[in-house]
């Protein structure tokens, strides 16, 4: 069903779509990249912290000897604009199973000085290798078909906080936390959704870091608008994903002083818990 009815005719493939050529950056010297950052990828006026993630990703795969990042935490300093940046990273340590590097994402303000939007820690390793044993107490949520979801597109009026990203993305949300919509939230703080890439690219371990940032926050449905700032995100990459769309459901259980949680799971079609995030927000109560 998801083929026939949410399926580009040609789908992209890993490593020829545009989440691809909107991530790849150049290198300048030893350690030091360059990319133009998307307009194509952002919330309202700023760029998504999931993209910007899967940048400073890319970058570190290139940069240590390992290509798959396992855990990656980041701290998301000042908004990020469309444009030009430069990407600095350092290998901390390589050993034979895991690498570790940071990065730094800079920009230049109106009066040209440079200005630190993000910066990431991370270790990397090599999916493939691990072992296939798996011990969990986890299971999958329990989402309704793809075709009885919703998305951006069958809103009657465009959704508040719609943007520019919504048009690169397969998102179908579940009715359940989708009360914000229609004025009435729920209160519970869940956000629930099929995930894919509109251009049907399937996911890789790069995209799961955009798939963990990428649905409307939890904060909608707790009764509250606007835009909700990432402070700290980080990301536990568990395996490959299967080929398919992802389902992803995202909780938030605290909200105090002015800040909230979300807690997300990345499932994969083949039943699969493939990779975790928590990250910190700071949300807009008035």
């Amino acid at each position: 069903m998801f083929e026939a009815e949410t399926a580009p005719a040609a789908r992209a493939a890993i490593g020829d779509s545009e989440f691809d050529r909107d991530t790849a950056v150049t290198l300048r010297e030893p350690g030091v990249y360059g990319i133009d950052l998307s307009a194509g990828w952002t919330i309202i006026n700023a760029v998504n912290g999931g993209y910007l993630l899967a940048v400073l990703g890319r970058a570190l795969g290139e940069a240590l000897p390992h290509s798959d990042p396992f855990t990656i935490s980041a701290y998301y300093l000042t908004a990020s604009q469309p444009g030009p940046a430069v990407i600095r990273t350092d290998v901390v340590r390589t050993g034979r199973t895991l690498s570790t590097g940071q990065a730094s994402l800079f920009q230049y303000d109106e009066e040209g000085r440079e200005v630190e939007r993000i910066r990431v820690l991370a270790s990397y390793g090599e999916l493939d290798s691990l072992p296939d044993d798996v011990r969990t107490s986890v299971k999958p949520p329990a989402f309704p078909p793809i075709e009885q979801c919703f998305g951006p597109g069958d809103a009657p009026t465009p959704l508040p906080g719609s943007s520019a990203i919504t048009d690169r993305l397969m998102l179908k949300l579940d009715p359940a936390t989708l009360g914000w919509v229609l004025g009435k939230p729920s209160g519970k703080g869940e956000m629930r959704a099929w995930f894919g890439l509109a251009d049907g690219r399937d996911a890789d371990p790069l995209s799961l870091l955009l798939a963990v940032d990428a649905l409307p926050p939890t904060a909608f449905e707790l009764g509250l608008s606007g835009w909700v700032p990432t402070v700290e995100l980080t990301v536990h990459v568990r395996c490959r994903p299967a080929p398919g769309p992802l389902r992803v459901s995202i909780t938030t259980r605290n909200l105090a002083h002015g800040f909230l949680e979300e807690d997300a799971e990345v499932w994969d079609s083949a039943d699969r818990l493939v990779a975790q995030s928590r990250q910190l927000a700071r949300a807009r109560l008035a």
